[in-house]
């Protein structure tokens, strides 16, 4: 409800012009790294100009600390299944990594990779396969039982 919607928001302040896509869907909100800005070809170490974009994402987290943290990572279909599992879960284990550094409690983070087995776009393009290679945040309202 109303503070998901809050943290919609100020979330939407903080990434306008950054290249990180924020979406809903119900209560969750997803963040949509694309891979470019992210990380360069076959690497899991941050680009360093991306840093910026995780401090303004980890200063909301910590803000609103009544979300579960789930960061997933994607790539394209270049590469052996194998090393594009291994590739995109060291990709969200850099980006976990970095936003504990952040003081965001390691109870609230959830890492996952998906290799290539979640494409948004096809794979046969060099657009298609940049939108593929990405790291996605998605904050779920934690909910009491």
């Amino acid at each position: 409800g109303y503070y998901m919607d809050a943290q919609e928001a100020k979330l939407r302040q903080q990434l306008r012009s950054t290249g990180v896509r924020v979406e809903r869907t119900g209560d969750n909100i997803n963040l949509i790294m694309p891979g470019n800005i992210t990380f360069a070809t076959n690497s899991s170490d941050i680009n360093a100009s991306f840093y910026s974009v995780l401090d303004s994402v980890s200063l909301v987290i910590v803000e609103y600390d009544k979300t579960l943290v789930v960061v997933a990572g994607h790539t394209d279909s270049d590469g052996g299944e194998r090393f594009n599992l291994d590739l995109s879960q060291q990709r969200a284990s850099s980006v976990s990594g970095y936003l504990r550094s952040k003081k965001i409690l390691p109870v609230r983070l959830e890492t996952t990779g998906f290799g290539e087995s979640r494409p948004l776009a096809a794979n046969d393009t060099a657009a298609g396969k940049q939108i593929n290679r990405r790291v996605e945040i998605t904050l779920l309202p934690i909910t009491g039982s």
